[in-house]
């Protein structure tokens, strides 16, 4: 079992990028499930979503306290070290929105990925709505699913312009992602 946790901010799409991650490994004939955490959280307030995804059906029904993968979508989160490394695995992969530069040392330890996907969103949307374009980047670091898979639930999620600027965020994050450390 993969085991993913979002990081983000009430209003980034945290839920959304975790609900299509799951659709499109269920397009893939595997098993997934999307878990949101909610609480008292508002617009701008730190927020968490999870995915697993399988070969096997999944029983399990409560947050992801063992992450493979974590994805920081909001970059000013990147400096709560304790909260975005609670838990995680060893070997994981973080994947940081981030051009770079103030990274902090200790995720040099795990799989390290950076994508800009603030300048992804604002060159794409016109607005910094990171979520589809960390979907991509998780995408293109990782493979857990295809980009064919996850571009074809967006259509089901999205349409007109909103669907291809989302498209077109989504290829980006994939293709601008990289490995660091």
């Amino acid at each position: 079992m993969i085991e993913v946790r979002w990081h983000g901010r009430g209003g980034q799409g945290v839920v959304t990028s975790s609900q299509l991650l799951s659709q499109a490994a269920i397009h893939e004939g595997k098993y997934a499930i999307h878990i949101p955490e909610f609480g008292p959280e508002r617009r701008g307030a730190p927020v968490r979503s999870y995915t697993r995804i399988d070969d096997n059906e999944i029983e399990i029904r409560y947050g992801v306290l063992h992450p493979d993968i974590v994805v920081v979508i909001d970059p000013t989160l990147a400096t709560y070290k304790d909260m975005i490394l609670d838990g995680i695995k060893k070997d994981a992969t973080i994947i940081l929105n981030s051009p770079g530069g103030d990274v902090p040392e200790e995720y040099y330890n795990f799989n390290l990925y950076l994508v800009d996907a603030y300048r992804i969103a604002l060159d794409t949307l016109g607005r910094a709505i990171y979520n589809t374009s960390m979907l991509g980047a998780l995408v293109g670091a990782t493979g857990i699913v295809s980009l064919e898979s996850v571009l074809k639930v967006m259509e089901a999620r999205f349409s007109g312009q909103v669907l291809h600027k989302n498209i077109e965020a989504v290829r980006r994050g994939a293709k601008e992602v990289k490995k660091v450390g």
